[in-house]
């Protein structure tokens, strides 16, 4: 489902004010549709509007699901700098996975309409290769007011654009005002289940998964198949930046393997009406359809969260540094367990961006993102060595996440190019250290030309971040359409393959002391096998992870550290990817490759998931013994000593019963309580092989040092 962004847009100059006073407030609303076409099957179509001003997007209003004479009532608020512009207009049909359906378009023409009145237009849509056709009307209120003054600021701080799918979807911020960016509240929101929800399948059962909707955040539910009562037990946290609340809209969809999933229902929350800092139980009807949602949904206020010049840093401050500190102290372990920390990202400058405007130069801009948490720049110009000396500062909510920051061109009238990108995971971060990073391809894997300069700190509790290292990690909201893609596919099974080969020559190794290959190696193990099965106690098994442990940290801190040929193999598999993507996606647009197999590309794409989680979680059990991540692995040898204890002193059978007396119990205790597995939990913190590679840093050319300063020079 789409939500509509109220936004003011400004021009795309440079950063000179209009000489003359051109400038206009174009406020919309946008009412209804009457008699528009339908474009699916079930004699309907799914509507959705989009206005464009001299060939750039300013606008998307929400769909409306299986409605020809749809109602939006949806305000826009629009800063033109020419009348000579018209409005143009389209409506499209909405189609989950496929290409949305032209439903007609018409032309408003800002010349002709009154200042400072406003006027009741109806649009006839129409399609320009078959003028006859009758598509539909759209009914407006528009209202045209001339502005005056300086828009210097305006006219700097504009709404950007860039790529977050495959699909070429994009993700749009309004930035007229650097507070636009910063969120007032945290929306904490647990999907529990639904009750008698309607039967799509031919089994009269359903596989329903849900869509959440708040402004340009989304989240989508996992399926829960056939059932009409389904239990999803889910909790994510949406960002909050009208202090007055706002909506949450909410869709139901039955998933169908090979065509399109069915609409089963819509809802709204409206935050406005839920007082802050309690959790509320909201038990909503589904519009459109059949059955009941279960929610829980909390307002909270906003965690530290800023923009600001160099020269305001809080860290330098002695006075707030002492009390960041104190806030994350061993003391206060206990107290806002979500709260682990906090870091500062100091994005300084770029050096040698790629040019990516016919001008041999860029307008680049940098976005900054921690989890679900996004910050960006200005815009500098026609630069290729741009300076933005601006301080972001993130609560952290998981000390295991990674820190992303991307360098864009902004383009006038179409989606921002993409210059480069770094990945820092934040346990890797060196406190208050100036640095040249290296920009990477988007794929993380191969150089970019270019590096960026950044300062960054990071504050945390260990207790604190120990403890959420236990608990289910953070979705992204946004994140890219899986895709078939037979490289990826050859990529996952290859490393699979490499973790079966690892289990197939341990055993290979225990089968040659059975077949006496080295006599001295099969005694040895004869000796050992006998004194440990005569002596054998449950204990062992987690002292014998702790001895692997402790054995892989004496090899590493000897020097003798085998981790680099695991990289090194994942490197050369990810560089075959990489040169072979492009082709894929000429051969997928020339032979049309979805089109002919999108009846077994879920089959495909779950395959491909599936390889790739099996491997992954080998992966990350090699990568927590071999110290990939020393906090992780300290918190397992803690873990470990724990267990060890627990086995030896206190006998198995109450052990079980404990376990399984709070299993049966936790439903009573707390029935709206997440369902979750701790060592799945712990695992998913640790890097595969691929994410390891992806946060490496690249060698940087020593021309680009923290401390060399390249002149101003725009080229």
């Amino acid at each position: 489902m789409e939500c509509g962004i109220d936004i003011v847009e400004a021009s795309n100059e440079e950063l000179h004010p209009p000489s003359k006073p051109g400038m206009y407030q174009l406020d919309i609303v946008l009412k209804k549709g009457n008699n528009l076409a339908i474009r699916d099957r079930g004699g309907t179509s799914d509507p959705y509007v989009k206005f464009k001003i001299a060939g750039k997007e300013v606008f998307r209003s929400k769909t409306i699901h299986k409605n020809l004479n749809p109602v939006w009532e949806e305000k826009v608020s629009l800063l033109v700098e020419s009348l000579r512009e018209p409005l143009y207009v389209k409506v499209f049909d909405y189609d989950f996975g496929l290409q949305d359906d032209f439903m007609g378009s018409a032309y408003l023409y800002l010349e002709s309409l009154e200042h400072h009145r406003t006027l009741d237009v109806t649009l006839e849509l129409k399609d320009p290769h078959y003028p006859n056709h009758d598509l539909g009307s759209l009914d407006l209120a528009v209202t045209l007011v001339p502005k005056e003054g300086d828009f210097r600021e305006t006219t700097m701080l504009m709404r950007r654009s860039w790529k977050r799918s495959s699909k070429h979807q994009s993700l749009r911020l309004s930035d007229i005002h650097r507070k636009a960016q910063l969120w007032r509240g945290i929306v904490s929101v647990s999907l529990i289940e639904a009750h008698d929800l309607q039967p799509m399948d031919s089994n009269g059962l359903s596989d329903p998964y849900v869509k959440f909707r708040m402004g340009h955040q989304k989240y989508k539910s996992k399926t829960i198949p056939k059932t009409l009562n389904p239990q999803w037990r889910e909790q994510f946290d949406f960002h909050l930046y009208d202090e007055q609340g706002g909506f949450i809209d909410i869709t139901v969809w039955d998933k169908d393997a090979g065509k399109k999933d069915d609409f089963m229902g819509r809802c709204q929350v409206d935050l406005s009406l839920l007082s802050k800092e309690c959790t509320h139980r909201l038990d909503v009807p589904l519009e459109e359809g059949e059955g009941t949602l279960v929610l829980l949904v909390t307002l909270t206020a906003s965690a530290a969260v800023s923009i600001a010049d160099l020269s305001v840093n809080i860290l330098d401050d002695p006075n707030e540094r002492k009390e960041i500190l104190h806030r994350y102290s061993l003391l206060r372990s206990f107290h806002n367990i979500k709260d682990v920390g906090m870091v500062q990202v100091k994005v300084i400058r770029a050096e040698g961006l790629m040019a990516a405007d016919v001008t041999g130069k860029s307008d680049p801009f940098c976005v900054v993102e921690l989890s679900n948490d996004r910050l960006q720049t200005h815009t500098v110009y026609k630069n290729l060595n741009p300076e933005w000396n601006k301080v972001f500062t993130f609560n952290v909510k998981d000390i295991h996440s990674v820190l992303e920051v991307t360098v864009y061109d902004e383009d006038r009238d179409r989606s921002a190019d993409f210059l480069g990108k770094v990945a820092i995971p934040l346990l890797n971060i060196q406190n208050g250290e100036r640095k040249a990073y290296a920009l990477k391809s988007k794929e993380l894997t191969g150089p970019t030309k270019g590096v960026i300069f950044l300062e960054i700190d990071v504050i945390y509790n260990v207790v604190k971040a120990g403890m959420r290292t236990l608990i289910p990690i953070e979705q992204k909201y946004i994140e890219e359409e899986p895709r078939v893609s037979k490289q990826l596919l050859l990529q996952n099974f290859n490393r699979v393959r490499r973790c079966i080969m690892l289990l197939i020559n341990a055993g290979c190794f225990i089968n040659s002391c059975f077949e006496w290959e080295s006599p001295q190696r099969s005694i040895c193990a004869l000796l050992i096998f006998v004194v440990v099965v005569w002596n054998f106690e449950l204990y062992m098994l987690p002292l014998v992870l702790l001895m692997l442990l402790t054995w892989n940290y004496v090899l590493i801190a000897s020097g003798k550290d085998t981790r680099q040929g695991d990289v090194q193999a994942v490197e050369d598999l990810l560089e075959d990817e990489e040169e072979d993507f492009d082709r894929d996606d000429k051969d997928s647009e020339r032979k049309g490759f979805m089109n002919k197999l999108y009846a077994i590309q879920d089959v495909c794409i779950s395959v491909q998931n599936a390889l790739d989680e099996v491997a992954s979680y080998g992966e990350r059990i090699k990568n927590t013994l071999n110290w990939t991540v020393p906090f992780l692995s300290w918190l397992a040898i803690v873990a470990l000593c724990a267990a060890t204890l627990v086995v030896y002193y206190i006998p198995l059978r109450y052990i079980i019963l404990a376990w399984g007396v709070n299993k049966f119990t936790k439903k009573l205790r707390d029935p709206y309580s997440i369902d979750n597995n701790e060592l799945l939990d712990f695992l998913s913190r640790v890097p595969s092989d691929v994410q390891v590679v992806q946060y490496r840093e690249l060698k940087v050319d020593p021309s680009h040092s923290p401390s060399k300063r390249k002149k101003n020079n725009p080229g």
